[in-house]
């Protein structure tokens, strides 16, 4: 749904630098005193609930249709795949134009889709291919929607406000996560998945209306970048040469690609494993949203993005899908869900805000449209390689195989991160118990004990 730090932090003013700062823990919804913003959150409240239920309708559709985990990886990545292709142009784009009418063309076109769906459905006409051209679609919506959103938070509440602004978006899209995935079971059970995209495509009526209501002489002005070549070489460039930024980028390319693929997964496991239908599937899901939305209001309390944090969260999101892949039980893996979804919108929310944080307002819209590229764009490359793992060996080879690499991702990007900011990793004991941290190069061991 989420800064260019130093060797561990992201610049911010001094008041909100400290996460022990008692101004800083009384914050958590400072940036909802601004009308526009707040008007722009309540929006995507709604919205967001549509969109998750219209992700576990489309997948239990797929699956209903064709009984073939492959064949919703591949939903999902045709889903992502304009991200992938296009992402870097959509940043261009969103670079040159205002952000608001921008976010009311493409919020009306996701709109359009969901009903398009739900007529089908309801119908009674619809097929595989119609749901794999409503995916490609609202996919080719978000290639300018998701760099706009982002970018137009910045305008909205201004650089003293966007740690926290970044963070409630994420806590907001995740509490949707908890409502859109419950009432989309009771509606698959009770009614059937045309409804859950009826209300999906109607759920878009609240931030085109939010967005109308904006005072426009209260949105920060950002000067557009004008139209020229080699923009696109630009932004990519000036990310190569920021490692604060390249390094967690890179960490959320891996995993998104290979370990976010939770409809193929808990859609197999609700199905294949536990034999336990929609019902498991949404809880899952709905669990994980508690997980999330606690991860996000944490981030929201911390007044700077950590790059010690988003490493630590990494290493524990692959440990855990690791853990969860073995869960004999049904409920134990389902209670397992909370803590992965913590862990994984800590690492979202975390590296979010920091290449926001430290990217200059002009080239905010090309980084992020990087950002996101690869964080969802990476979905298309690695879900039907999931898909296909999860077919021929089983849902929990597939889960452990997902885990294995945000886990090999995270010790990576921390010890590149690491090196660059002339750390080195320490190993030694400290009052008879182990300890592993870094410290400055060519500082001795028993020193660091």
């Amino acid at each position: 749904m989420s800064t260019g730090p130093g060797a561990d932090s992201a610049p911010a003013p001094a008041a909100h630098n400290s996460p022990s700062d008692p101004k800083t823990r009384s914050s958590m919804f400072s940036s909802l005193r601004i009308r526009n913003y707040r008007l722009f959150f309540t929006g995507q409240v709604v919205s967001n609930t549509g969109t998750w239920m219209q992700r576990i309708a489309q997948d239990w559709l797929v699956l209903s249709l064709t009984g073939s985990s492959a064949a919703v990886g591949f939903t999902t990545a045709l889903q992502f795949l304009p991200m992938l292709l296009f992402g870097l142009y959509g940043g261009v784009l969103v670079d040159r134009l205002p952000k608001r009418p921008t976010l009311l063309a493409t919020q009306s076109a996701m709109g359009l889709t969901g009903l398009a769906l739900a007529f089908l459905t309801l119908s009674g006409h619809v097929q595989v291919w119609h749901v794999y051209v409503a995916a490609f679609a609202v996919g080719l919506a978000t290639v300018v929607d998701n760099p706009a959103r982002q970018s137009f938070v910045a305008e909205m509440v201004g650089p003293g406000q966007l740690q926290n602004a970044v963070s409630l978006n994420s806590a907001n899209f995740q509490s949707a996560r908890l409502i859109g995935p419950a009432v989309a079971g009771v509606l698959i059970t009770g009614v059937g998945t045309g409804w859950a995209f009826l209300l999906n495509g109607l759920s878009f009526v609240a931030p085109i209306a939010g967005l109308l209501m904006m005072r426009s002489s209260e949105i920060n002005q950002v000067e557009r970048a004008p139209r020229g070549k080699g923009q696109l070489r630009e932004g990519l460039h000036y990310v190569a040469g920021r490692p604060e930024l390249m390094w967690p980028i890179i960490l959320v390319g891996f995993i998104g690609t290979f370990g976010f693929n939770f409809p193929v997964w808990l859609s197999a496991y609700a199905d294949d494993v536990f034999h336990a239908g929609a019902g498991a599937y949404s809880l899952f899901n709905t669990l994980m949203a508690v997980g999330s939305v606690a991860g996000a209001l944490l981030a929201a309390r911390r007044g700077t993005a950590r790059l010690r944090v988003l490493i630590a969260a990494a290493v524990a999101f692959g440990v855990l899908e690791i853990v969860a892949s073995l869960a004999p039980s049904y409920w134990l893996f389902a209670l397992l869900m909370v803590p992965i979804g913590m862990a994984g919108l800590t690492v979202n929310v975390t590296a979010n805000t920091a290449v926001q944080m430290g990217t200059d307002p002009a080239m905010r819209g090309r980084v992020m449209a990087l950002f996101m590229m690869v964080f969802m764009g990476g979905t298309p490359l690695g879900a039907p390689v999931v898909g296909w793992i999860t077919d021929a060996y089983g849902p929990r080879v597939g889960f452990a195989m997902g885990g294995a690499v945000a886990l090999l991702a995270a010790v990576t990007v921390g010890l590149a991160l690491a090196r660059v900011g002339g750390l080195r990793l320490s190993v030694g004991w400290n009052h008879g118990h182990p300890h592993v941290r870094f410290v400055p190069r060519g500082r001795e061991l028993a020193t660091a004990a």
